[in-house]
């Protein structure tokens, strides 16, 4: 799972360059996760240390051929002694231990001075005095033997960890947690998508692509739903994904029974309370009920995205993941709890939550525009027109004195049109910050295809060097210090995301572009290294306003239109040169309504801005 990057959300490694370093690394066993957390940072990165690192794990994947490493004079001592210490890094120092041990070994420092070299490493862009030990230490290398060149290309190296490198026991330590992060996410993506989302606002991605990555790894994803969603994310148990672990259905019911010492069978050779199934087949006269037998998938292929289906045999989930209260935007925790609290068996109405929990309209109302009342057989529109007649005046709900007493509706029910699909999907991020039903991009498919820009799925077979071009939503922007100030965007379409390299130049001239768009386009060449695939841009447009089509009113944009205009009707007024525009002094009066109407013109400020990271 790792070797594919596949580590959103993972800890430590969900990063861009960690991502881009993963299929290069190929971890294979647990040095490899404590390697892959100490390299990608600034002190291997300017000492550089990584593409050294990584050719010779190559040549040693591909050959078996071990690196060589330079000695001293036979004279002057052992003659694998730097072998002793770098040989689990192939020969290149990516720890601060590392470090310390090439002065005090090839070099000759005494401890004291090594430990004073250590210190100068952890402050040598503040204090500046790790130069102090350049002649000291390339002298005692060259006087032993070593070739000057060499002693200086260690020392370099050396004065990387100034820019903060990983000493091996931190990298260790991480490394558990990594391991500990993607086997929750191979095994149970359930378990995991739940854990994250409950832990926003966290990591490099948004509730949006961890949702995006639990579906794509076969995990139901559910909606919010008052009659349903806690405050926090849980786990529902799902039919279509709970299959036996067990070949025989009654044998989750039946317990493996513990066998006494003097079981004939056991002969003294396994300890009191063993398992039947400790004993071998051969041995056990038990009944085939209570053998264990080999597990079936956990998990139909076809429930899973194809770059994930070799995982098909390793996930283990069971129940589908239901999104909590949380994911609706400005509903505080509180009145979470509170529905929590007195839901019991359900409410039956939009009146029945109301009155059980006391909640504010305007809470009630945020669970409307959140879609959260699908299963009281209400859509969007329609729990907005509930919650909205609730405190009529004059209504029996406002006079418990004539709570008995037949009164007519002052509000009849209205047939309400049903809001279009792209329309629900803008309202879904405005108040979810995520849709179930679509992605934004699919309704644009056609334009983009008349653009010429590819779907992201298009790039991995696609031979390196050609020019292309892109389209998604911005979801990370990074620019890493030891970047030079290149910067790195994540853009995501309906089939996955796409990464593109922004060089400063490139930058300065689209600046607005990259800093603002929501929805971009991306022309460059790609680049596609073991896996890896970027683009790496050269012009770059605003495709934001394209978003407006999402609404059922908004008019379509022609395919041949420029992506910064949008066609507008042309209103043609008849009022004296001194009235007051109606619409606008009544806007003006009732905010929330133009607030309303606000949304229906700009979809795009619905969309996420997208995370920015140094």
């Amino acid at each position: 799972m790792l070797s594919r990057a596949d580590s959103i959300g993972v800890f430590q490694v969900e990063s861009r360059a960690q991502m881009s370093m993963l299929p290069r690394l190929r971890p294979e066993k647990f040095y490899d996760l404590v390697i892959e957390v100490a390299i990608v940072r600034p002190g291997p990165i300017q000492g550089d240390m990584v593409h050294p690192y990584l050719q010779r794990r190559e040549k040693l994947r591909e050959t078996g051929e071990e690196p060589n490493y330079p000695s001293p004079s036979p004279a002057c001592g052992d003659q694998d002694e730097l072998k002793q210490v770098l040989h689990k890094t192939l020969g290149v120092p990516l720890f601060q231990e590392q470090a310390m041990r090439i002065a005090i070994v090839a070099a000759k420092f005494p401890p004291a001075k090594a430990d004073r070299l250590r210190r100068a490493m952890a402050t040598f862009k503040r204090v500046g005095t790790i130069d102090r030990f350049r002649n000291e230490f390339v002298e005692g290398m060259v006087e032993r033997g070593y070739p000057r060149d060499f002693a200086k290309r260690c020392f370099s190296q050396i004065e990387g960890f100034g820019e903060y490198g990983f000493p091996e026991s931190h990298a260790a330590s991480f490394a558990m947690l990594v391991y500990a992060s993607a086997w929750i996410k191979c095994r149970y993506p359930d378990v995991f998508a739940a854990a994250l989302l409950n832990s926003q606002p966290m990591g490099f991605y948004a509730p949006a692509q961890i949702v995006r990555d639990a579906q794509e790894h076969g995990v139901e994803v559910r909606p919010v739903d008052v009659n349903r969603s806690d405050w926090d994310c849980s786990l529902e148990p799902s039919e279509a994904l709970a299959l036996p672990r067990l070949h025989q259905p009654d044998s989750l019911l039946q317990p493996l029974p513990r066998l006494p010492l003097n079981h004939p069978r056991l002969r003294g050779r396994v300890r009191e309370g063993a398992l039947a199934t400790d004993l071998p087949p051969a041995e056990s006269s038990l009944p085939p009920r209570f053998m264990r037998r080999p597990l079936p998938p956990a998990r139909e292929t076809k429930k899973l995205h194809p770059r994930h289906a070799a995982m098909a045999e390793d996930i283990r989930s069971t129940h589908a993941m239901r999104l909590g209260l949380r994911q609706i935007s400005g509903f505080s925790e509180a009145h979470g709890r509170k529905i929590e609290s007195v839901r019991g068996e359900g409410f039956d109405s939009v009146r029945d939550l109301w009155l059980r929990t006391r909640l504010p309209p305007a809470a009630l109302e945020r669970l409307a525009e959140a879609d959260a009342f699908r299963s009281l057989g209400l859509a969007r529109r329609d729990a907005l027109w509930a919650v909205r007649a609730l405190q009529r005046s004059g209504d029996k709900d406002d006079l418990p004195l004539f709570a008995r007493v037949a009164m007519p509706e002052l509000e009849p029910d209205a047939d309400l049109p049903p809001m279009p699909l792209g329309e629900e999907v803008i309202e879904d991020y405005r108040h979810l910050r995520l849709s179930l039903k679509a992605h934004p991009v699919s309704f644009l498919r056609g334009d983009l295809e008349r653009r010429g820009i590819l779907r992201h799925e298009r790039l991995a077979a696609l031979p390196s060097g050609r020019r292309v071009t892109v389209a998604g939503l911005v979801l990370v922007r990074q620019r890493p210090d030891s970047a030079s100030g290149v910067i790195f965007m994540t853009l995501e379409d309906e089939t996955g995301i796409a990464n593109t390299i922004v060089w400063p130049k490139i930058f300065e001239t689209f600046r607005p572009i990259v800093l603002g768009a929501r929805l971009v386009s991306v022309t460059g060449k790609l680049q596609n290294e073991s896996g890896v695939i970027h683009v790496v841009a050269d012009r770059m447009e605003d495709l934001s306003p394209l978003l407006r089509r999402l609404s059922g009113d908004s008019p379509l944009v022609e395919a041949s239109a420029r992506a910064d205009e949008v066609p507008r009707p042309v209103v043609e007024r008849h009022r004296h040169p001194r009235a007051g525009d109606a619409l606008v002094i009544s806007l003006k009066g009732k905010p929330a309504l133009a607030k309303e109407l606000g949304h229906a013109t700009d979809a795009a400020t619905a969309m996420p801005k997208g995370r920015n990271f140094h």
